[in-house]
Formats: structure tokens, sequence, C-alpha cells
């Protein structure tokens, strides 16, 4: 099945291929500027420190929906090993394997293509088994700090969490801005609630994943018209699942990463987050959450701090 016209025209519209250059591999970091970094260290009053990131462990956030991404496989190798002789220091090491988007994460530009395409134009098949993404890996990501912006779809509805068939739209993007009292704009880290996370946080790993709310078709020409740099949220699949349009899977990943060059995240647990920026009545903060740079990757695991 091809991508229907309405996709495409929203393509056009989001579009940044040569924004940065014909070279460029970062997208819409490129707008998180030292001036933009400056400004979010400014944002910090009370120093409180929110941790946003699930635990990784074997019986992680993958239930098996999505295949070959596994929960980490976390073995020790070594344990208090003496390795210079009886009565020396002893050492323990481990070692583990995991789907590099197994818990809270952000997907590299590569993680998605359409039409045979990566952002900034390049071939999707510049991909492969043992090369892994020759561009935009998430390796190309050494820093990402800046502004983050809290928009708590859920609070601003006056629920705990929206239910599993409810698209996040561009009118629940504002209301939430201005339940917060904070306005979205250029190079902004956002972080989008809607309560998802609870499920698996109460132990329901496929209820979790399956029905899931998420961000509509429609949320990212909010985002480029704004020049948001990177948007992350509570849920597994980032956008509602199943897809608001019939058939037409993962629309939003292919126009955030493809079309738009923006990074994207999953998985994050924002309840500590809303709970700290409704006692503090301010929803915008320093965001730390730089991925671990495996080289090639088309995504990463990261564990981002919110410091208030």
């Amino acid at each position: 099945m091809s991508l229907p016209d309405e996709f495409h025209e929203i393509a056009k519209r989001v579009n940044n291929w040569g924004r940065w250059g014909r070279d460029d591999e970062l997208g819409t970091l490129n707008l998180i500027t030292d001036e933009a970094v400056r400004e979010a260290v400014r944002t910090v009053r009370s120093g409180l420190r929110v941790p946003l990131a699930l635990d990784l462990k074997q019986d992680g956030v993958q239930s098996g929906l999505i295949p070959g991404r596994v929960n980490p496989l976390h073995v020790m190798v070594q344990v208090n090993q003496e390795l210079f002789g009886p009565g020396t220091v002893a050492t323990s090491d481990d070692a583990v394997t995991l789907g590099l988007q197994a818990g809270t994460h952000w997907d590299a530009l590569t993680h998605a293509s359409h039409s045979g395409r990566l952002y900034n134009g390049r071939p999707a098949d510049s991909i492969t088994a043992h090369g892994r993404a020759a561009f935009s890996g998430i390796h190309t990501v050494r820093h990402l700090v800046g502004r983050g912006v809290l928009l708590d779809v859920a609070a601003a509805k006056g629920v705990e969490r929206l239910p599993g068939d409810h698209a996040v739209t561009p009118e629940d993007l504002d209301e939430a801005a201005e339940f917060g009292g904070v306005a979205v704009g250029a190079g902004d880290l956002v972080l989008v609630r809607t309560g998802q996370v609870q499920v698996y946080l109460a132990g329901d790993r496929h209820g979790y994943g399956y029905p899931s709310p998420g961000l509509s078709l429609r949320t990212p020409e909010w985002f480029h018209a704004r020049d948001v740099a990177a948007v992350a949220n509570d849920t597994l699949t980032f956008e509602i699942f199943p897809p608001e349009i019939e058939n037409l899977w993962l629309p939003v990943h292919a126009l955030d990463l493809v079309e738009m060059g923006m990074l994207q995240g999953q998985n994050w647990n924002l309840e500590k987050l809303s709970t700290a920026c409704a006692q503090e009545r301010r929803y915008a903060f320093l965001l730390a959450a730089t991925p671990e740079p495996f080289v090639g990757g088309t995504g990463s695991p990261v564990a981002p701090v919110a410091v208030l």
C-alpha cells in the first residue's frame, strides 16, 4: 500500500532537507544554539533533579510487540575475582545484550525511512547489516542539552491518563502549553505526557503498548512551525497505535525523522516530572539527555534528567 496524498502533502510542508546544508546529519538539533543553552540554564531555580528513565531490566518494557527489540539480558562475567592473586583487590564485571530502543531511548534520524529515503535525501540502503547507519547514526549526537518543556496533555484535560484511542492533536498541545504557562519555541526539547506509562508501571507490559494514545498525523506541522529540536513522550510507539488512518503505520515517525530531521524519544517516565512541575508551577526546565554514542546506531538508550 502506497502512502496517501495527505501524507505527502504534510511531508512537503515540514521538509527540512538542505536547510542546514546537503551534508547535515543532525537535523533540528542544529536549532539548539549556544544562546538556547544559556537560556535553558536560566530556567534552573530550585535545583531539583528529576530522573526520567525507566529501569533497564530483563523483564522491562518490551513485550515482543516489536520483533527483535529485546529487553536487557544482563549477565555477570566476573564476581569478586582476585585478578592478581589471593588477598589482592577483587573486581566484578558484567555484560549486557539489549535492543538499543529497548527502554527509555532516542530514535536516530535513520530509525525510519520511506520511499527509499532517509533524512536529507540519503538513500535508505546506506544502512547495512554490517556497516550499520552510514549517515546520521546516533553517535553523531555528541551532546543534547537544552530547554525542556513539559506539555502535560493528560493533566491539562484533568485526567491521570489519556484513553488508548486518543490521538494527541495540535489543539491538545496548545491546551497543554496554556495549562503550563509556556510558549514552545526554537530549540526546545518537548516532552509530551499522556500518562500511558502508568500502565507499564502497574505491571501490564502488553496493555502499555496496545492500544496506546500518542501523537497524531497533524502534530509534525505544529512542531515544525515552532522549530522544536526534539520530542519525546511516555509511550512505546510514540504515535497513536493502532494508527488513526487504517493501514498507515508509523507515519509520524516518517514525518518527524525523515522529512523534518527531528529526533524523537519513547518510553520516558514523565510521572515524577508532572508532579514536580505542578508543585513548582512551572513547566520549563534544563534537560540533559545525551544518548549513548553507539557508532552507526539507529537509536540509543538515554538516562535523561530534568533540572528545575
